[in-house]
């Protein structure tokens, strides 16, 4: 079950990222409605495991509808659109990604999530009807999980389509039903119990037909072209990093990279192309030394090899897409990627920076804006710092953000605003030059502001540079005063703070601008949100807590509850260490895509082993709640911890030794983390059945346990990377779990005192 449950979790959430154009606050919405539905599948559709005599069988029953419903959600995420009347290409708002993506992934998280409560029951009538059996359930479930983030990590994403790993899984699923359910001479035959074995049976063999190269292929293509229903799909692979599809359109290829366009050749977006590249070229005296840190093919280098320049080392995270512009090529990309003075690299663009041996002149930034924790890590002031430290003394660092020469919105001042400033706190020159698209130049040199539209257009004359767009009066219009003026103007009678590593303001506010687009009706949620604090926290937290403490005084019978509230807490708290710790390590050491799955698989492995060695103990544990109120204030002083850990030894990263110590710290702390949250599952399990109450069962405290760790998840997965992070910032995040866990230790403590 856990093992089905994470590859199908990994498959549908990349499918849904391509079809919604994903971006932190889609992942937060998509996450948090798997964990919702798990949630009410294990609480609301679990607990009719103890008014039913055919256990065994609904768990069959449940776990062949998950088997047949994963392939079909995988095709319903892609036709979905079609339903909505929406064209490829076209971007959706809150409230579509939120109805379409629970619709969708209803059918699949409902049945998983009850199978939790049934296999809880099914596995105690072979030991005993305690708090060790749901451990024990527990642990495989994680352990499952482990082995399937592992196989999805390391082999499945890599070698197979989704269709041929949703019907592996499902085969697997059919197989076990069969088996489960095999004729017993002792067994009574019921007639349900035949039907289920003979559909077990039916649909192993349907699945297996369906894991056949042929059929497998022939729908994984039918729905890519109903997914691109007005374009001719000629590829569509997936990598580790994303999806990649390739349309043709006569001569002409677009190359989209997990459903947004990012390559047009051999005709490119010449406008938005000559403007990023030949402007900074032109500012420069000299360019020769040139760095391009994503989005170079298809364009860019051509236009920058049309200067005198010695090297070009472009930057690639994902090799597939140069791979599958090398399979489709073109004039346009052959010509650039073929010349002897560009250098490739597949890697990580701030970890090239970091390791970056040379001097560049000029380095562009290929990424229009900061759309999530990961591409925030280019525009922000420790990244800035970075490359200034790898640029000539005249160097330019380049980037645009979107813009507007006839209206600027709030959202849209803001996310300008906040680079703006961070440029500024980093480089002693930074010019503007407005457009739709906003470019930004920024340097210690104070050429950049200096130099004035009648040199740059003698420059371009002097070096006989020929483009489509950019021309003399082209290059007198768009330096023009007026529009410089027009700018600051608009971005007048607003502070922003700068954009930094430990606290991603960007993605907020771009955040923020995306959903103004889409859904503008949200616009006043976002204006609250920016004003979250830890004040704000703390006074929520105490009204809060006092709220349930009155309740918990007045009806002694309902400060058990303190106990599935603490395991919510928990839930929370699991899912913003996680969040936490990968995204400080995508900060400092790069997004290393293996490195990153081997600090979830260990922080998994510290849930399973804390778990298990407590499921194991249980029995001799005659006082465990001493031990759960230990554990909550361990978790309290690791999230008072955690931010110190990564922040102090950060500043010191270039000593190889540091280097070496805040890796394994990582390794640690996430393995400390998972230790921490593993250990209370079970001890709550305990210490809620030890409780006396009126018509609970065995199978509602699973249920309601396993459920709230979900719910706390919901939340964290969808504040984590939206809320928390980017407008608190990790020391305050942290902080914030320390308060919250706070207020669940003193609920627990009383519940304690009121149980006596």
């Amino acid at each position: 079950m856990g093992l089905s449950g994470i590859v199908a979790q990994i498959i549908l959430l990349r499918e849904l990222l391509v079809s919604f154009f994903g971006n932190e606050l889609t992942l937060g919405i998509i996450l948090a409605n798997w964990l919702i539905l798990e949630a009410i599948g294990s609480y609301f559709v679990g607990k009719s495991v103890e008014k039913t005599g055919k256990k065994i069988e609904v768990y069959v029953l449940l776990q062949l509808i998950f088997s047949f419903a994963l392939p079909f959600a995988i095709y319903l995420s892609r036709i979905f659109k079609n339903f909505l009347l929406i064209t490829p290409g076209e971007g959706l708002g809150f409230v579509p990604i939120f109805y379409s993506s629970f619709l969708i992934l209803l059918p699949v998280t409902l049945p998983h999530g009850a199978l939790f409560t049934y296999g809880c029951k099914i596995f105690s009538q072979s030991l005993r009807e305690d708090a060790s059996s749901i451990g024990k359930v527990y642990v495989l479930e994680t352990i499952g999980s482990i082995i399937g983030g592992l196989l999805m990590t390391f082999f499945l994403i890599q070698y197979l389509n989704s269709f041929e790993i949703a019907f592996i899984i499902s085969l697997v699923n059919a197989l076990i039903s069969v088996f489960l359910l095999w004729p017993k001479p002792k067994l009574s035959k019921t007639a349900f119990r035949k039907v289920l074995w003979i559909l077990s049976i039916f649909l192993s063999f349907l699945f297996a037909y369906g894991l056949l190269p042929q059929t497998s292929n022939s729908i994984h293509h039918a729905s890519i072209q109903s997914q691109w229903k007005s374009l001719n799909v000629i590829h569509n692979e997936n990598s580790i990093y994303g999806n990649i599809t390739v349309t043709k359109r006569g001569e002409q290829y677009s190359f989209f990279t997990n459903g947004v366009p990012s390559i047009t050749t051999p005709v490119p977006d010449v406008a938005s192309i000559e403007d990023f590249v030949h402007f900074p070229m032109l500012f420069h005296e000299k360019p020769k030394t040139i760095l391009v840190l994503s989005g170079g093919a298809g364009g860019m280098i051509h236009e920058i090899l049309k200067y005198p320049v010695t090297r070009v080392d472009y930057v690639e995270l994902d090799p597939l897409l140069l791979k599958l512009i090398q399979k489709f090529p073109t004039p346009l990309t052959q010509s650039e990627l073929s010349d002897p003075r560009v250098r490739i690299h597949y890697t990580d663009s701030r970890f090239f920076v970091k390791r970056a041996q040379d001097r560049f002149d000029i380095i562009f930034i290929g990424l229009s804006a900061p759309q999530e924790l990961q591409t925030n890590r280019l525009f922000s002031s420790e990244f800035f710092s970075m490359a200034k430290k790898k640029m000539n003394p005249d160097g330019i660092i380049v980037l645009t953000l979107p813009g507007s020469l006839t209206y600027i919105s709030r959202e849209l001042r803001d996310l300008n605003i906040c680079i703006l400033e961070t440029l500024k706190s980093v480089y002693r020159s930074v010019r503007i030059i407005p457009g739709d698209v906003n470019l930004y130049l920024a340097s210690d040199s104070d050429e950049i502001k200096r130099l004035t539209s009648l040199e740059i257009a003698k420059r371009l004359e002097g070096r006989k540079i020929k483009t489509s767009l950019v021309t003399r009066p082209y290059i007198e219009y768009r330096l023009h005063e007026r529009w410089v003026d027009w700018f600051f103007k608009s971005m007048e009678g607003r502070k922003v703070q700068p954009n930094s590593d430990f606290r991603p303001l960007g993605v907020f506010f771009n955040l923020s601008y995306w959903n103004a687009l889409f859904s503008p009706y949200l616009t006043g949620i976002f204006k609250w949100f920016e004003t979250f604090s830890l004040k704000i926290t703390i006074i929520l937290m105490a009204i809060l807590t006092l709220l349930m403490a009155v309740i918990f005084k007045k009806r002694p019978f309902t400060s058990r509850y303190a106990v599935p509230y603490a395991i919510f807490t928990s839930g929370l708290a699991d899912m913003i260490f996680d969040l936490a710790i990968i995204f400080t390590f995508q900060t400092l050491y790069g997004y290393l895509y293996y490195q990153i799955g081997l600090i979830i698989t260990i922080f998994m492995a510290g849930i399973a082993v804390s778990s298990l060695y407590i499921t194991q103990h249980l029995d001799k544990i005659e006082r465990p709640i001493p031990l759960f109120l230990t554990s909550e204030l361990c978790i309290i002083f690791f999230s008072l911890l955690l931010p110190f850990v990564f922040f102090v030894p950060s500043q010191y990263l270039e000593k190889t030794s540091i280097y070496i110590l805040l890796y394994a710290a990582f390794l640690t702390m996430s393995f400390l983390s998972g230790v921490l949250v593993g250990l209370q599952f079970p001890l709550a399990t305990k210490i809620y059945l030890a409780t006396p109450s009126r018509g609970r069962t065995f199978s509602q405290t699973a249920g309601l346990l396993y459920g709230a760790d979900l719910l706390g998840g919901f939340f964290g997965g969808l504040f984590g990377g939206v809320l928390l992070l980017p407008i608190l910032g990790l020391k305050e995040s942290c902080f914030t779990m320390a308060i919250i866990k706070g207020s669940s230790f003193i609920l627990f403590l009383l519940f304690t005192k009121l149980r006596k």
